[in-house]
């Protein structure tokens, strides 16, 4: 087993594209909406889909923290992502959908308009988020991913929903 390992450490060392190519090694990302635009988050992060249900409101909680849902015994904030990022006039409908998401040893739920699919993304299908000065604020887009057509902003939830302003959640939950 060993020696199998030594092995493919050695390969690696031939250039990650060639590497990544050889193993097929891509990042698998879920894809959702929200308003008009296409968002992706590393599947891995995701621990189930579910359905729109009522939550429990929290007194003086942000209005992008919709409150909190019980999760087979597990309290689970809510954020609505349509909210945290400004986009107009929220519906909750059939086809608005709560990705539950294992962040950091924590649960959390994220709202949003509906849920596409799953692609792969090889690091070549990724580039950099743009940067657009003071005016938007891409700490937490990881970079934009193309497949065919479609344009995929890939977000870096983990650092979103461990990021400073999130952190109420934790004041709000305890």
């Amino acid at each position: 087993m060993s020696m199998q390992t030594h092995g493919t450490h050695a390969h690696a060392k031939h250039g990650k594209g060639e590497a990544q190519a050889a193993a097929g090694i891509a990042n698998e990302y879920l894809t959702f909406t929200l308003g008009e635009e296409e968002y992706g988050v590393d599947i891995l992060k995701v621990q189930e889909i579910r359905g729109y249900d009522t939550v429990t409101r929290i007194p003086e909680a942000p209005a992008f923290i919709k409150g909190v849902i019980n999760l087979r015994g597990t309290i689970v904030p809510v954020v609505d992502m349509r909210i945290k990022f400004h986009l107009g006039k929220v519906e909750y409908n059939q086809f608005t959908v709560m990705i539950i998401l294992n962040i950091a040893k924590r649960v959390v739920g994220m709202v949003v308009d509906g849920v596409s699919d799953v692609l792969a993304l090889n690091d070549e299908a990724i580039r950099p988020a743009p940067e657009f000065g003071s005016s938007i604020d891409t700490r937490y887009i990881r970079g934009i991913g193309t497949v065919d057509q479609r344009m995929l902003i890939l977000m870096d939830i983990e650092r979103l929903m461990s990021s400073e302003e999130m952190a109420l959640m934790d004041r709000a939950v305890q």
